[in-house]
């Protein structure tokens, strides 16, 4: 054991800085999951704060939870719908681009706005579409439509965080699989060339399965988010004109932790979140693997 550990030193002395960090940051702050079974206020320990079982899972019981988890599943399954295929269309269609300088170009630009931080997005966003002054409105006015106020409307919301999602991430989610189509044998396009195979044919029975494996393991992990839509998008969006649907979980948990200082509850909602994750991943590998013969483990 000890000769394998020292054969491979060098590659355990590279991944012991990940392992530190997920050690850090993951596993040692389990111990404060304890704080969903406790009555923890601001000034005592964990440790010492008495417990109470399940009564910080009274939320249960309320009628806004509901709505909220509502609210988080709506928006999460069409960030799903719309998101998963989007980056496997881009890439087909990257992928099919001959002229190697204008594939790059196309690339570097549908990474771009990956980089922009949400409050930044969120602020591009206010001032494209705000009802005073917003270039859109602008362009509704001057076709002689009445102003639209977006961020204040319920019917506005959902599509803006969906829409906004697709521009910021679709083509930074294309890495994957455009790497995965470097590992298809050229050959295979050959000969489905030599057979009379149109583009589309060579697409359909070449590439799409060959990036199965790829496919499979992006929606495994892409499954847990149908619980967490992210708040970080959320939240710089959310006002009191749209809070009937933009309420989600994660804005739940802050507003009932920090703001408003039930961290047990807050605790409690969080720790039922990771749970269903959880089940949400097994189960999907389940079935992955069941299919297609592919998962995660």
């Amino acid at each position: 054991m000890f000769a394998k550990l020292y054969k491979h030193r060098w590659q355990y002395l590279m991944i012991f800085p990940g392992v530190l960090l997920l050690l850090l940051f993951s596993y040692i702050p389990m111990a404060g999951i304890q704080v969903a079974f406790r009555d923890f206020q601001i000034g005592s320990s964990i440790w010492s704060s008495p417990w109470v079982g399940m009564d910080n899972f009274a939320f249960l019981d309320e009628p806004q939870f509901w709505t909220v988890v509502k609210n988080t599943l709506y928006i999460s399954v069409l960030k799903f719908v719309f998101g998963f295929p989007a980056p496997i269309l881009l890439a087909l269609m990257i992928n099919e681009v001959a002229h190697s300088a204008f594939k790059r170009f196309v690339q570097s630009v549908s990474y771009l706005p990956h980089f922009f931080s949400w409050i930044v997005v969120a602020y591009i966003l206010q001032s494209v579409l705000t009802i005073d002054g917003g270039l859109v409105n602008d362009w509704i006015a001057k076709a002689g439509g009445e102003p639209i106020f977006f961020l204040g409307s319920t019917e506005w919301f959902r599509p803006i965080v969906v829409g906004s999602g697709l521009w910021k991430e679709t083509g930074w989610n294309t890495i994957l699989y455009l790497a995965a189509f470097t590992t298809i044998d050229p050959q295979l396009y050959e000969a489905a060339k030599v057979e009379g195979a149109g583009r589309f044919a060579r697409i359909r029975h070449i590439t799409l399965p060959g990036i199965v494996p790829t496919i499979s393991i992006v929606l495994i992990l892409s499954i847990p988010s149908l619980i967490a839509v992210g708040m970080d998008q959320i939240y710089p969006l959310m006002n009191s004109a749209n809070m009937a649907v933009a309420d989600v979980l994660d804005t739940y948990v802050l507003r009932s932790g920090l703001q408003q200082g039930y961290f047990g509850m807050a605790t409690a909602v969080g720790l039922l979140s990771s749970v269903i994750s959880l089940a949400l991943v097994l189960t999907t590998n389940q079935l992955s693997r069941k299919i297609n013969g592919e998962g995660l483990w």
